[in-house]
């Protein structure tokens, strides 16, 4: 009896080892993000790892990527029963079925397979590209012969085709606007075969809590039309891990697999969502875009022609739960607000607001000391969704306390860019070489460069420039050194790659295209440059330089010293205001 006793003690502490094992060196926040798309069968990270916990669903390990489950069962075995259900419909009938087994119904003829071939930049080599890949999403058809999918399906894209149910044909599809900090983009089809019993699908609402959802798409394992099904438990700000941006997001207790990407999340009998993202280390805990982000993009599309972005006030808060904190900016026991610490120099509150000032209510809504404001049925919600829901170019009423006193301001919202670019796709990095020394504005996408774990191993100074640093103008950049082409006309200058460019010949640097035309109509012997707040200095002789200039782009086989971007003028304000007066 004791051995047994003894035996039994060892098993449990055997199993409470084994189920333990996973938390007591829980791997840090940046460890526990993997960054890598649903869709893609891929092992790089286009995507900072320090933004958020939550991150793609693909497992690297390729032993567990088919490891998945639906709840469904094949669609060939469904049909039978799907032509019944059709049947009892037609007969006026309202047949008990459950909810995947609807969505089922519903998605044959409006969800399609989305097959996309990318190709990415290389931002270390701006002058080329990384090699091709393949990928594939999921996709549903809305009214006016539009497809919805994520963005990160078709992002970087050279080619999409799509596929329809029970079709063995594959359609050329155009995009026609991309969202990437929603996640969200809008396909179009123009053949006709394809069109040929498709059914649209129609947004519905924001489901509650403990509701019935079904995720439909083609994940990884099959490739038949596969549904999950789950609850909602949770509807919240989310950090978007494609987009960077915090928008309103649902949790459901559906497994959310490589290749639902851009699935619709039905709800009855109408779209709840669109599944995008998973949260890392759980199970079965996924999130869906939610109807309000969904047509809050597809409206300014419609309107503009165009994606715009999500409105910003661009001013940073702090809580007010303290009390002392409270009293210290004179504020009544009835009052409830956010502290302002930080304010965009770009937006329009600059003009209006001040540092310290407390935002008590937004469009007539309190705020609450935690910044959350009251959403549905005993739900709360940070009050930065009910300004991210805002047209661009839309007022919203602000109460103010300063200095003891209310205020009421009139405040116009417009999509703010921060300084340094979170993410860049669709497009191909700007660079400018001169005597071997290659510039390029500073993005986020640079630093991914430096491998998963970027935010611990690119260089400190740009790495916290490029997540603290605000505007100061319109158009502004943080143009760096980023490596040098070794040559005899920059010998002893190999060290100083990876620093930013103050000035050229005194002037201070705006952005890359500012510095290329101060380069470029230099009419002095020697061109200098100033480095890194001015600590580091470049002398060149300017003729010199430029004649070094060809021989290293000889040598180095690249096609031109500049990129295509900074030889056609831009104007991004001119362009929103246009969109904006429609």
């Amino acid at each position: 009896m004791l051995l047994r006793s003894f035996r039994t003690v060892e098993l449990l502490r055997r199993i409470s080892t084994s189920s333990l094992s996973g938390y007591r060196n829980p791997p840090s926040f940046l460890q526990r993000y993997n960054g890598v798309l649903p869709h893609r069968v891929t092992t790089e990270s286009p995507f900072p790892s320090h933004i958020s916990r939550f991150c793609y669903s693909l497992s690297v390990n390729s032993q567990n990527e088919n490891q998945h489950t639906t709840l469904s069962a094949p669609v060939s075995t469904r049909r039978v029963n799907n032509r019944k259900i059709s049947r009892r419909r037609k007969a006026g009938k309202s047949p008990s079925i459950s909810p995947a087994a609807d969505a089922v119904d519903l998605a044959l003829d409006s969800v399609v397979k989305i097959f996309t071939v990318s190709t990415s930049p290389s931002y270390f080599l701006p002058w080329q590209n990384k090699s091709q890949r393949e990928s594939m999403g999921s996709g549903f058809v809305i009214s006016g012969r539009k497809i919805i999918t994520n963005a990160h399906v078709v992002a970087d894209h050279s080619f999409v085709l799509v596929r329809k149910h029970g079709s063995s044909i594959k359609h050329r599809a155009e995009v026609q606007a991309v969202g990437h900090e929603c996640d969200l983009a809008i396909l179009v089809v123009d053949s006709e075969v394809f069109w040929e019993g498709m059914n649209s699908l129609e947004l519905g609402d924001i489901p509650f809590l403990q509701e019935a959802v079904a995720v439909v798409g083609y994940p990884q394992g099959g490739d038949n039309i596969s549904v999950t099904k789950g609850v909602v438990s949770r509807v919240e700000p989310t950090q978007y891990v494609h987009g960077a941006t915090q928008l309103m997001a649902i949790q459901i207790d559906a497994a959310i697999n490589p290749g639902n990407s851009g699935g619709p999340a039905i709800m009855g009998n109408k779209v709840a969502g669109v599944a995008f993202q998973n949260l890392s280390g759980a199970e079965n805990i996924g999130y869906i875009i939610p109807t309000p982000v969904i047509k809050h993009f597809i409206n300014g599309v419609e309107e503009c022609g165009k994606y715009i972005g999500f409105c910003s006030m661009g001013v940073s808060c702090q809580p007010m739960e303290n009390g002392e904190l409270r009293s210290g900016f004179q504020m009544s026991s009835e009052m409830t607000g956010v502290l302002v610490s930080k304010i965009n120099p770009l937006s329009d509150a600059h003009k209006i607001l001040k540092k310290d000032d407390v935002i008590l209510s937004f469009d007539g809504v309190p705020i609450a000391n935690d910044g959350t404001v009251p959403f549905r049925n005993r739900e709360r919600i940070t009050f930065d969704h009910l300004v991210s829901m805002k047209k661009p170019d839309e007022t919203a009423l602000v109460k103010v306390l300063r200095e003891g006193n209310e205020h009421e301001f009139s405040i116009t919202l417009i999509p703010l860019q921060p300084l340094v670019p979170v993410h860049q796709f669709d497009q191909l990095p700007s660079y400018y070489i001169f005597a071997g020394f290659v510039f390029v504005p500073l993005t986020q996408p640079y630093l991914h460069e430096y491998g998963e774990d970027w935010y611990n191993t690119s260089p400190r100074t740009l790495c916290q420039r490029a997540l603290k640093d605000l505007p100061k103008k319109a158009g502004q950049q943080l143009v760096i050194v980023s490596q040098v082409l070794m040559d005899d006309i920059n010998t002893g200058y190999e060290r100083l790659a990876e620093l930013q460019v103050n000035k050229v010949n005194g002037v201070e640097v705006d952005n890359l295209r500012h510095l290329c035309q101060l380069i470029e109509n230099c009419n002095t012997e020697k061109l200098r440059i100033d480095l890194d707040d001015e600590s580091r200095v470049i002398v060149l002789n300017y003729q010199s330089a430029k004649i070094a200039t060809s021989l290293i782009l000889k040598r180095h086989r690249i096609a031109s010293a500049i990129s295509s971007d900074l030889l056609v003028e831009q104007n991004p304000e001119t362009e929103l205001a246009s969109c904006s007066a429609v």
